[in-house]
């Protein structure tokens, strides 16, 4: 996994001649791995993104992977680790960019810290920068859950900024991941901060789930009242406050969020179905149920069987939003997290994304 001092030195962000007109990225985590699924296993032909979750960040700003076993030891589609492999299957096909994701929800306390001081700030671009070197990966993607103060967002920008001395933009790809709700975009000079990225990723998912006191659908593209979070008003909110369209990829969960004794979005929450409230989507619908579209909102759900309501979209509420990803100029979409999608390629989101994003 290492690149040689020639390598290093090119760029690692493909010129625009060689990308496609839309990035259909995917996260992969480390611990999928332990379940039997490997990098190899999906379909490069839709995808151009990687971004391998998570590497951890420590109190001083240094950084390592989180499961030395997954990551570069394990045996992996004839590699060694589940990042062994993706760098393997990098060179297999060119157009394929490997980001690693650092932070996620274990986060919440050592980023707050990190980027505060200046000091750590230097400690962390330093250390990123030497593992993305020996490595030969394209980048680094910043998954701080989530910057709740003006005051935080002031210093995720500072983060960035300290990132882009050691990850010059010609050389590097530089993502952040937030959350499409307004509470916590509000804090942060979206503006200033889409400068120093390549992407923001919009993680458009996650409405509701086994904390909110109602149900309701945890993807929606549209919402039917202004008080609730949806993939548009996300966009939206990015998009007035200065962000490129072209620089937003917007987020398609993998996962359905449950809701028993329900039948639909508004009751009361009785408590969830699933391990910690989800359905994984190549489980969906569950048995018993019949599939069902909301096209006022962009969601998918099916009623009954374990999971009651489950909340979740489908190859037509992609196509929808991959369309609206299309008639608003943004970057493409992203999916969390890849081994969860369909084997079938009529079901596949992954591939019903790609094909709508790059269909006349």
């Amino acid at each position: 996994m290492s690149g040689s001092s020639q390598s290093s030195r090119k760029s690692r962000v493909p010129s625009s001649a060689n990308v496609l007109v839309y990035t259909n990225a995917v996260y992969w985590l480390n611990h999928r791995l332990y379940n039997g699924d490997t990098p190899g296993a999906l379909n490069y032909g839709c995808i151009n993104r990687v971004y391998y979750a998570f590497a951890n960040v420590m109190a001083d700003g240094g950084v390592f992977l989180s499961d030395e076993w997954a990551d570069v030891q394990a045996p992996c589609d004839g590699a060694s680790g589940a990042l062994g492999s993706l760098m393997y299957l990098k060179q297999r096909h060119p157009h394929l960019q490997v980001v690693l994701s650092i932070g996620g929800p274990g986060s919440t306390e050592t980023f707050p810290r990190v980027a505060s001081n200046a000091v750590l700030r230097t400690n962390f671009a330093r250390a990123v920068h030497g593992l993305v070197e020996a490595s030969g990966l394209d980048g680094i993607d910043i998954v701080w859950e989530y910057p709740c103060t003006p005051e935080q967002g002031r210093d995720f920008l500072a983060l960035l900024a300290a990132i882009r001395i050691y990850l010059p933009e010609d050389r590097y790809i530089l993502t952040a991941a937030l959350p499409a709700a307004r509470e916590i975009l509000q804090n942060i000079d979206l503006s200033r901060s889409a400068e120093y990225l390549n992407t923001l990723n919009l993680m458009a998912y996650d409405f509701y789930g086994s904390w909110s006191p109602k149900s309701g659908h945890h993807a929606q593209l549209y919402a039917m009242n202004k008080d609730e979070h949806s993939a548009a008003s996300g966009v939206q909110q990015l998009m007035q406050s200065g962000v490129p369209a072209k620089k937003i990829l917007l987020g398609i969960p993998l996962f359905g969020r449950s809701f028993l004794n329900t039948s639909g979005p508004g009751h009361k929450n009785r408590g969830s179905g699933g391990e910690d409230g989800t359905f994984e989507y190549n489980a969906l619908p569950r048995r018993g149920t019949k599939e069902q579209v909301d096209k006022r909102t962009g969601a998918a759900m099916c009623v009954g069987g374990d999971g009651g309501f489950v909340t979740y979209d489908n190859p037509d509420t992609v196509k929808m939003k991959a369309t609206f990803c299309k008639q608003k100029g943004l970057g493409g979409l992203f999916y969390w997290n890849a081994p969860a999608d369909a084997k079938d390629n009529k079901r596949s989101l992954i591939t019903t994304g790609f094909r709508t994003l790059h269909s006349s």
